[in-house]
């Protein structure tokens, strides 16, 4: 016989299995304890939640990077279980730590834009040219890295990752009110950044 339930302390008559149910899924009510020492919690717990991470990954990503960033977030739940409190989610927890990890990717791709040399028109790139897009480029680098994590976060999901507003306050589990003024505070401080007023 199986026992669901809610949170707090499991009751359990002989041989018979507990569950509990602070999560989206039923999970054995021994794995999040057990989560600190067994590499056989591990595997439940990716058996268990492997299939809502790497759909919430999807709707982030592409498939390759989606499988990839799944296995990250397993090997990282493995070397911070001792972070986790067995109190709490572990659906949570794990999501937290794929959320992070997706948005690392994302920030990677961001830094590393590619065009194709042969979209540029003959002649568009002179020398002056060159050095100025990359004199820019660092200048930005600089002020988006001076801007506190959760508005550079916001801006370069924004604008390097072309994610819509709502998209990211998706992808960072925020409200879409708190994007907005993200951005906003973000974007006036970096324009006092790169452009000071004269005095």
């Amino acid at each position: 016989m199986t026992t669901l339930l809610a949170d707090g302390p499991p009751t359990t008559n002989a041989g018979e299995e507990v569950f509990r149910q602070n999560d989206s899924v039923a999970i054995p009510v021994s794995v999040p304890s057990r989560l600190a020492e067994d590499p056989a919690a591990l595997e439940e717990c990716y058996r268990t939640f492997g299939p809502t991470v790497h759909a919430y990954l999807r709707r982030r990503m592409a498939a390759a990077d989606a499988e990839d960033v799944l296995q990250q977030t397993f090997l990282e739940l493995w070397r911070s279980r001792s972070a986790y409190d067995p109190s709490r989610s572990l659906e949570a927890f794990i999501l937290g730590i794929a959320r992070k990890r997706s948005i690392d990717l994302l920030r990677r791709d961001v830094r590393r834009p590619t065009t194709s040399l042969d979209e540029v028109p003959d002649g568009a790139l002179s020398t002056a040219s060159l050095v100025q897009g990359v004199v820019d480029a660092d200048e930005v680098r600089r002020a988006l890295d001076v801007l506190p994590p959760e508005q550079r976060d916001t801006i370069e999901l924004s604008y390097f990752a072309q994610m819509t507003q709502a998209e990211i306050a998706e992808a960072l589990g925020v409200p879409l009110g708190t994007v907005k003024a993200r951005a906003a505070r973000g974007l006036r401080r970096l324009a006092a950044i790169l452009m000071p007023e004269e005095e």
